[in-house]
């Protein structure tokens, strides 16, 4: 075996652990939670078939690139690239850029009471609305619903615990024209903030009958029995 090999071979050996790694962590969390809901949008021009068509994963985001974790969130978007027929490259040669990244907000309050009044005040779900390091794309008019919260007139028994949402964004470019070939991102709401657990969970919404209509956004729910796909509301 060559140095070449050998390189190659450990190289390969840390990306299955890589992987394993988070799939582990997100199976073990997944565990506490019957169900991942997931909003989708994807938008689409030509995206060629993966007929010999090579890729690579690199951060849209400076200050990732390089890193430890970034490195385990791009070896799950790489297999799942490989796994549709692209062949992974060096960037430098291939032909098509896949620019990736994701992040998770501060959180926020919600209310819920068991009195005759609102059961919440706070809607878990929104839409693509943007939040964090620059704020994911362009917004996809969000849908957060906040209101007003006052216990001596709901009555009965108020709670409150912090709700995190967590999105990736993904990009594919020609390498060759400069051209936008896909943008996509996928977005949830949870009461984790642990991205070990929730990026594979996007990634893999994000890549589910990938690479899906241009313009539609769905709701993709991961079970641990299979997955089902519906309009957002």
């Amino acid at each position: 075996m060559t140095i070449t090999d050998m390189t190659s071979h450990f190289t390969s050996l840390s990306r299955a652990l890589r992987i394993g790694i988070v799939g582990a962590i997100a199976i073990g969390l997944s565990a506490c939670a019957p169900s991942f809901k997931a909003d989708v949008s994807r938008f689409q021009a030509q995206l060629p078939a993966p007929q010999g068509q090579t890729f690579a994963v690199v951060a849209e985001d400076p200050a990732l690139a390089g890193g430890l974790e970034f490195a385990l969130y791009a070896d799950l978007v790489a297999a799942e690239m490989a796994e549709l027929g692209y062949v992974e490259s060096a960037p430098e040669a291939a032909n098509l850029l896949v620019r990736f990244d994701y992040e998770v907000d501060n959180g926020r309050e919600r209310v819920r009471s068991n009195g005759f009044g609102s059961s919440s005040h706070f809607s878990a779900w929104g839409g693509f609305g943007g939040f964090g390091r620059r704020g994911f794309g362009r917004g996809f008019g969000g849908r957060y619903a906040y209101g007003f919260y006052d216990p001596w007139l709901a009555g009965g028994e108020v709670r409150s615990y912090t709700v995190y949402t967590s999105g990736i964004e993904m990009k594919i470019d020609n390498t060759a024209t400069g051209e936008r070939l896909f943008e996509g991102q996928a977005q949830a709401v949870s009461r984790s903030n642990r991205l070990q657990a929730l990026v594979p969970n996007l990634v893999d919404a994000i890549f589910t009958d990938f690479p899906g209509n241009s313009g539609e956004t769905l709701r993709i729910t991961i079970r641990e029995d299979g997955k089902s796909v519906r309009p957002a509301d």
